[in-house]
């Protein structure tokens, strides 16, 4: 920033987690004092919330969108469960639940899940992953894997909230980039 002229708002700096975010906020305020906090430092998940705050609209929801947690999610599922009148024995909520959001993290929507679906255990979750998306939208809410995937359905269908960001972060540091997955690469 100093010795090369860069604006500290051209700078994005993302992680993993809350601690290891504020963490890189503490190092940075130590060297460079209040120009820190024009540097957007923070996780994945909270850099994709930023995104969503900005073009809900973009993406069909309202600007009051809520996000759900893990045990939202799952309450969700259960429900779409019960609705369907699937033995939870045979269909365990947390097990689709989680091949959902492995499937969101793989940037896999309920669409393209349903054409791979071979068994029939795997045509079911593509049913509940489906219902589970439509719902959220109906109701305006986002899950936790939802802040990585809108963004990029975002990015791919808008190409001028694309070129935003593109334009605004000329620099970008990924802590620990070896473990990201699709959705965060």
């Amino acid at each position: 920033i100093d010795e090369l002229g860069i604006t500290p708002e051209s700078i994005l700096a993302i992680t993993f987690t809350n601690k290891a975010a504020k963490e890189m906020k503490d190092r940075i305020f130590k060297m460079l004092g209040t120009v820190a906090y024009q540097i957007q430092i923070s996780t994945f998940h909270s850099f994709g919330l930023t995104i969503l705050k900005e073009h809900y609209d973009k993406l069909g929801y309202d600007k009051n969108f809520t996000i759900l947690d893990s045990d939202d999610s799952s309450t969700v599922v259960k429900k779409i469960l019960k609705d369907m009148d699937k033995d939870p024995k045979k269909y365990s909520y947390k097990a689709i639940r989680n091949k959902i959001s492995s499937a969101k993290n793989e940037l896999i929507d309920a669409k393209k899940f349903k054409m791979y679906a071979l068994t029939d255990i795997d045509q079911n979750i593509a049913k509940v992953y489906e219902k589970y998306q439509d719902r959220l939208v109906r109701n305006s809410t986002v899950d936790f894997d939802d802040l990585l995937m809108l963004p990029i359905e975002l990015f791919k269908n808008n190409k001028s909230a694309l070129e935003h960001y593109q334009n605004k972060y000329k620099y970008v540091f990924i802590d620990e980039y070896q473990d990201t997955n699709e959705a965060q690469y």
